[in-house]
C-alpha cells in the first residue's frame, strides 16, 4: 500500500447522514438502555427510564423514523395485547476503528450492536506513519466500495486508538528509534483529514480496549474494575460507577507505568517486565521469529515452553500490580486480557490468582481477578466505540447502575 489515492475515492471518503447524532438526552438514554441490556418493549424503558409511556412511546417512533431502532416480532403474554420489543437496527450507526499498534495496525468497520461487519490487518516490524496511513485510506475504501449507499451514508465517525507517547518506550531493537521517534509530530486527525471528511475521535489504545471489554464484555458485571491488557507493551484502563474514567487528559489507567524492580534491582516501570515484546526478545535470542506471535489466527502452540516462562514472570509482576492498583482504589475485580491465545490468557489469570494468594495484603480488600473476553481485536473495538458513543449514547452509564 502507499499509491495516491483517486479523487473519487478521496471523495466517497465522506460526511455520512449520520454524523449529526443525538441530541436530546432522552432519546441517548433510551437507545443507552438498550444498548446496555437489550431488546425490551416500551413498557420496560418507560420503567427503567423514568420516563412517561407517551414521551417514550413519541421518542421510539422517532428513532424508528430515523433508522436507528427496529421492531421486534410481538411477544404475547398471558393477558393484553403481545408487547413489541424495540430493539438497536444494525444497518443504525456504523464507525470505523482503527488500531495502531506497535506489531500491526488493525481496521475495522463496527455497527452499534458491536457486530464486526469487516477487517483488514497491516503487520509490520516497526510503525510507519505513512505506511499506517495509506493502509487506512486504502482499506477504508475497499470496505466502503461493498457496502450499499445508503449504509456507507451510515457511518459516523472514524475512531484511532494508539498508544499514549509511542516514541516514549524502549524498543528491543535500537535501530528503530527514528521510526517511533517521528510519531511525536504527527498530527492523527489532521493526516485523516487529507482523505476523509469523517470525524475524528482518538483514545489511548489500553484505554479503547477497556471501553470494549465495558461495553461489549464483562463490563456489565462489575460497578468499579481496573483492567490491563497485555499487547507489545502492557497498559490499562479504570472504570468508575459504570464509566470508563479517561482521566483530565486521556491518560487515566497508565498502569502500565506503575515501578517495579528488575531481578538485578533495578528500577523499572510493569511496561518492562510483563509485556509480550519480552517474550519477542526471547524469541529471537533463539532464532526463532516473533512475528509468529503475531499472526492470525494465533497459535503459540510450538513456542510453549518460551511461553511458559514468561507467564510466570508476567504473572507474579500483574499481581504486585493489582494490589497496588488496589491501594488507590478498593476496586470489585481486575480484569485481565491481550493480545494472546484465549488459553494463554486463561493461564494467566490463574497464575495471577495463585501468586496473590501469597502477596502481603495488610490494609488491602483483595479483589477478584477475572478474565477479560474480548482479546486482540479490543483495541480496534474501542475505538470504533468512540464515535457512537460520542454521538449516539449517554457520556457515563451512572445513571443507569440501579439498572444493572
Amino acid at each position: 500500500m502507499g499509491a495516491e489515492m483517486p479523487d473519487a475515492v478521496v471523495r466517497s471518503i465522506s460526511a455520512g447522514l449520520s454524523q449529526k447524532g443525538v441530541s436530546n438526552h432522552n432519546e441517548r438514554l433510551l437507545l443507552t438502555l438498550l444498548h446496555r441490556h437489550g431488546d425490551m418493549p416500551a413498557s420496560d424503558l418507560a420503567r427503567l427510564s423514568g420516563l412517561s409511556a407517551p414521551a417514550v412511546s413519541a421518542i421510539l417512533k422517532r428513532l424508528e423514523s430515523d433508522g436507528l431502532l427496529t421492531r421486534g416480532n410481538p411477544v404475547r403474554g398471558k393477558v393484553g395485547k403481545p408487547s413489541v420489543p424495540m430493539m438497536l437496527s444494525p444497518d443504525g450507526v456504523l464507525a470505523f476503528g482503527l488500531k495502531i499498534g506497535r506489531r500491526s495496525a488493525d481496521l475495522l468497520l463496527m455497527d452499534m450492536t458491536g457486530a464486526v461487519r469487516q477487517q483488514m490487518q497491516l503487520n509490520y516490524s516497526v510503525p510507519i506513519a505513512a505506511d499506517v496511513f495509506s493502509f487506512l485510506s486504502e482499506g477504508m475504501a475497499i470496505i466502503m466500495a461493498g457496502l450499499a449507499p445508503d449504509v456507507v451514508d451510515r457511518i459516523c465517525g472514524i475512531g484511532v486508538a494508539a498508544p499514549f507517547e509511542m516514541w516514549n518506550r524502549t524498543e528491543p531493537n535500537a535501530a528503530n528509534t527514528q521510526e517511533f521517534m517521528d510519531w511525536k509530530t504527527v498530527d492523527i486527525a489532521q493526516e485523516i483529514g487529507k482523505f476523509s471528511t469523517l470525524p475524528v475521535s482518538i483514545v489511548n489504545d489500553a484505554t479503547a480496549a477497556c471501553q470494549a471489554e465495558h461495553v461489549f464484555g464483562r463490563g456489565k458485571e462489575f460497578r468499579d474494575y481496573a483492567y490491563f491488557f497485555v499487547g507489545a507493551f502492557i497498559g490499562g484502563g479504570i472504570v468508575l460507577n459504570h464509566s470508563v474514567f479517561e482521566g483530565r487528559q486521556g491518560n487515566a489507567g497508565a498502569l502500565g507505568s506503575l515501578p517495579s524492580v528488575s531481578p538485578m534491582g533495578e528500577s523499572k516501570q510493569l511496561v518492562d517486565m510483563a509485556s509480550i515484546h519480552l517474550l519477542e526478545t526471547r524469541l529471537a535470542e533463539v532464532d526463532i521469529d516473533p512475528a509468529l506471535i503475531w499472526r492470525s489466527p494465533q497459535d503459540w502452540g510450538g513456542i510453549t515452553r518460551y511461553v511458559d516462562l514468561w507467564l510466570g514472570q508476567t504473572a507474579q509482576e500483574l499481581a504486585k500490580a493489582c494490589l497496588a492498583t488496589c491501594s488507590v482504589i478498593d476496586f470489585e475485580a481486575i480484569l485481565i486480557d491481550g493480545a494472546f491465545p484465549a488459553d494463554v490468557r486463561q493461564d494467566l489469570v490463574e497464575r495471577v490468582q495463585r501468586y496473590m494468594i501469597n502477596q502481603d495484603t495488610r490494609g488491602l480488600l483483595p479483589p477478584r481477578i477475572e478474565s477479560g473476553s474480548i482479546g486482540g481485536n479490543a483495541r480496534a473495538i474501542g475505538a470504533a466505540c468512540g464515535p457512537i458513543l460520542s454521538g449516539y449514547l449517554l457520556n457515563t452509564n451512572a445513571g443507569l447502575a440501579v439498572a444493572s
